[in-house]
């Protein structure tokens, strides 16, 4: 229920971030969702592909350092107060969010976000045990195609 999260440090320079992205594309690797936050020297790319490890082999022969990083994708009722019954969930039972994206696409009245945990396992069975649902590697890439 894990996926595999490519995390790759850029110069926060003007052109460092189309460099790596068109590295990847060049390798006929679309991206299915991304988060880019920085600081004044410089800035962290996270990617989420079908293709990981194809993408990590293409950026690493290109030059950059890529992290592998586990993160979990998460339903969350697309509402007003849909994260904050998440969050409470994962809050009450003392699991650390590291940080958190969207997703770029919505089942239904369900959002998808992808949360980067200190205990990705112990997170995933908190979510489970209290009824939300995490969404798998395979059942996430089916609904990207």
């Amino acid at each position: 229920m894990k996926l595999q999260q490519l995390s790759l440090f850029l110069e926060n320079r003007p052109g460092r971030l189309g460099a790596p992205l068109e590295t990847i594309a060049k390798a006929g690797i679309n991206i299915l969702t991304l988060s880019l936050a920085d600081t004044a020297q410089f800035g962290i790319l996270r990617l989420i592909v079908r293709d990981w490890d194809q993408a990590k082999a293409v950026l690493e022969d290109a030059g950059w350092v890529v992290n592998l990083t586990e993160v979990v994708a998460v339903d969350v009722l697309d509402r007003p107060g849909g994260l904050a019954a998440a969050l409470a969930v994962l809050e009450g039972a003392g699991l650390n969010i590291e940080y958190m994206y969207a997703f770029s696409l919505r089942r239904g009245d369900k959002a998808i976000l992808i949360f980067r945990f200190e205990d990705p396992d112990r997170a995933i069975k908190v979510l489970l045990d209290q009824g939300l649902h995490v969404v798998d590697g395979e059942e996430l890439l089916n609904l990207a195609s």
